[in-house]
């Protein structure tokens, strides 16, 4: 066995790349694998970033694809209820998770695709697909929403949803992000995300009806076919899960090595809306500098990052899990959620926002 890095991140999307960039510039020794061979790819997500991502992030005007800002609701077939100043971009995910690598090994961290996680063990002991065995001082677990570092700790996110997701041709420029609403998709929703000439199109619902997915996106396309807004073909398919069942404890220990999980291992996707990136790319970032914090003999470092992801997001994800929880059940004994209820479940009305 060797000594190993201060730091071990594990995964290299969002949160790891900006945990290892942060713990590399605070001196830390780190070593940052991910078992995919090129940075973001598979692309297994829809792509949207809030504003807020502004003030984490500079440099996003490179791999932006096209402005948002405007969100667009349809429930159950009827116009369109506009909401006005939703501000974000479409992003290149591939061209985004690459950037944030390379910053990460530019500040440092040594970045390895195609090593995997063989196995950690009860003392913090980590196994590579390399087969080299390290005993770091920190691990990281950024290795999404079936974490394994998160089970080896006991925080396992035991709710998700399901996603597929296609490209297809934009007949038009739009600046709307569209989110349909329906009682055909329990536990999700349905989304055109434009990109310039293409959009992002998809559906996301619970595992019990993933089944159904091919034929739900099938059908959501052909309307949007029907209706001229979108073309045939299909360019590319992709999907994954997401957590919605809120945050997990984000800390532990296995043995002396101190565990921190960050973005979607952690359980910070939106239950409602999926998303996620902005929380990993947060999350990420403050991971990289409790770790650092408690290597440097601040004990604690640990507490601290957990009471800086409540306080960053416990608020807002608590109240997704009750109104997705509130929707799932209108389904109990063959039972359906009407448009009121639709609605209330979903960001862009205020009755999401009431007590």
């Amino acid at each position: 066995m060797t000594a190993g890095p201060d730091i071990l991140v594990i995964g290299l999307g969002p949160a790891g790349s900006r945990a290892a960039e942060t713990a590399a510039r605070a001196g830390c020794r780190v070593l940052a694998i991910d078992r995919r061979r090129v940075p973001g790819r598979p692309v297994q997500c829809a792509e949207f970033v809030p504003a807020l991502l502004d003030q984490e992030l500079t440099g996003q005007e490179d791999v932006t694809c096209q402005r948002i800002d405007t969100m667009a609701t349809f429930v159950e077939g009827a116009a369109a209820d506009l909401k006005s100043d939703f501000r974000g971009r479409m992003i290149d995910r591939a061209a985004f998770d690459a950037a944030l690598s390379e910053r990460a090994r530019r500040a440092g961290a040594d970045c390895r695709f195609a090593t995997a996680l063989h196995g950690i063990d009860d003392t913090g002991c980590v196994t590579l697909s390399d087969g080299s065995t390290l005993a770091p001082g920190v691990v990281i677990g950024a290795d999404g929403p079936r974490s394994r570092v998160g089970r080896a700790m006991g925080s396992v996110n035991r709710e998700l949803v399901e996603t597929r997701q296609s490209t297809v041709p934009l007949n038009a420029p739009q600046g709307a992000t569209d989110i349909f609403l329906s009682a055909e998709f329990p536990g999700g929703y349905g989304w055109l995300f434009p990109k310039g000439r293409v959009a992002n199109l998809g559906v996301g619902v619970a595992p019990r009806a993933k089944g159904c997915l091919p034929d739900l996106l099938d059908a959501l396309h052909s309307r949007l076919v029907r209706e001229g807004r979108v073309g045939r073909a299909v360019l590319a398919r992709t999907g994954g899960a997401i957590p919605v069942g809120g945050a997990l404890r984000p800390i532990g220990a296995l043995g002396a090595v101190v565990v921190l999980l960050a973005g979607d291992a952690a359980g910070l996707a939106n239950p409602v809306t999926g998303a996620g990136i902005a929380a990993a790319t947060m999350s990420g970032a403050l991971a990289g500098d409790a770790a650092a914090s408690w290597l440097a003999g601040d004990a604690a470092a640990p507490e601290g990052y957990a009471d800086e992801l409540d306080a960053l997001f416990g608020a807002s994800l608590a109240r997704a899990v009750r109104r997705r929880r509130e929707l799932l059940d209108r389904y109990r004994d063959g039972g359906r959620p009407d448009t009121v209820a639709l609605r209330r479940g979903w960001i862009a009305y205020p009755d999401y926002w009431a007590a």
